[in-house]
């Protein structure tokens, strides 16, 4: 970009940054502000406030609400979030959002282009009318294929797929014949489905996944997932919520990954963490790990648990190395910052460069929305975002 940008990162509070365990987007969150910051912009974070990142650090709350126990409404604490925001507003040329819907009300009441990024399910019974009427001033990135495809109507300022800073992922050549599991204790994600995958093949299976806070989490730890866990006997070892180097060991010791959950991934940050490892994952073909495994090289898709079982024996074949080394490089924090820098770069362009065009875009200076009159004056609307060309989708 021709200058350095004053961009406030804004994450939820309901884990750190970067998270000490578990916690998909505040991970992403670190690695983009962490590269933005190495690239010379002032970035401001607002996180929790024992969170440890680079650049200026805006506090809103004391400590990460999940660690911390909380399992009360979090919408209060989002709305502390964006009155944060809201008080320094002056400070910034842009704001990027990873508040999910919140993000779009904090788009309606600023002056300047708010990013939003979504990093969950979209295909919800509000989500129509929500992105419909999305502010004019409001980018909204999808972070898969698969999860913008749930509506096809929006004009997307991106797509962009999550990054990692993946060089230092260990890599064991020599590996047992075990199986993982990582993620959280949950009907969706495939738990009990990744014990009877490793009964029907035989392989010994490790667990690494967090139990929730919810009293039905609880419940289903408890009354579902413990009995399935003893009946499986010493076959199956659960570990808990481990931190990111026991999890990248974990990953780098087995001999694949199980991500058999019906739960359609929004991306699949464990994925491209086992595949960094060298660790093919096996899966169903669901969300957008189609877009990030690739059949016969990555890993291997299943429709069941035993189609899942039968293609572990096909596992051994595949090309570790190769594995690791393009997840590296396809799926690194430098290319994710590098499509985010391009969209920050499409939502400041001065007035001559939105002029209505094949995008069918207003010109900037006619102060015209989406989503109708925010009741600011022509001079403080935010300027139409154009979507970021298929070109330079990550």
């Amino acid at each position: 970009m021709s200058r350095p940008l004053r961009i406030a990162q804004v994450a939820p509070p309901m884990e750190r940054v970067p998270p000490r365990a578990y916690g998909g987007t505040e991970r992403v969150v670190f690695e983009l502000v962490k590269e933005l910051d190495r690239r010379g912009h002032e970035v401001t974070t607002f996180a929790s406030g024992d969170s440890e990142i680079p650049g200026r650090h805006i506090a809103t709350v004391p400590e990460a609400l999940r660690p911390a126990g909380y399992t009360g409404d979090s919408l209060p604490y989002f709305n502390l979030t964006l009155l944060s925001v809201l008080d320094r507003i002056d400070e910034f040329d842009i704001i990027h959002s990873h508040l999910e819907w919140v993000s779009t009300l904090l788009a309606r009441v600023v002056p300047i282009p708010v990013i939003a990024t979504f990093h969950g399910r979209l295909d919800l019974p509000w989500a129509n009318e929500t992105l419909a009427n999305a502010p004019a001033g409001l980018g909204l990135v999808a972070i898969s294929q698969n999860q913008a495809s749930a509506h096809p109507d929006v004009e997307w300022a991106g797509i962009v797929h999550n990054g990692l800073t993946l060089d230092d992922s260990p890599f064991e050549r020599r590996r047992g014949e075990g199986l993982c599991f990582v993620g959280r204790v949950a009907p969706e994600k495939g738990i009990l489905e990744a014990i009877e995958i490793a009964k029907l093949s035989g392989r010994p299976l490790r667990i690494a996944a967090k139990v929730g806070p919810l009293p039905p989490e609880r419940t289903y730890y408890d009354e579902v997932f413990k009995p399935a866990l003893a009946a499986a006997g010493s076959q199956v070892e659960y570990l808990g919520e481990v931190e990111q180097a026991e999890r990248d060991q974990l990953f780098a010791e087995s001999y694949a990954a199980l991500m058999p959950g019906s739960w359609p991934e929004p991306f699949g940050l464990v994925a491209i963490e086992a595949l960094a490892c060298g660790t093919p994952v096996v899966t169903r073909r669901v969300g957008a790990l189609p877009e990030i495994i690739r059949e016969g090289v990555d890993g291997y898709f299943g429709d069941d648990i035993t189609e899942m079982a039968f293609k572990l024996d096909l596992v051994g074949e595949l090309d570790r190395t190769a594995i690791s080394r393009s997840v590296r490089e396809r799926f690194s924090a430098t290319r994710m910052t590098d499509a985010y820098e391009e969209i920050y770069r499409t939502a400041l362009a001065g007035p001559d460069e939105n002029e209505a065009d094949e995008d069918g875009l207003l010109p900037a200076s006619s102060g015209s929305t989406a989503g109708g009159d925010t009741g600011r004056s022509p001079s403080t609307q935010p300027r139409p975002i154009r979507p970021l060309q298929a070109s330079t989708v990550r």
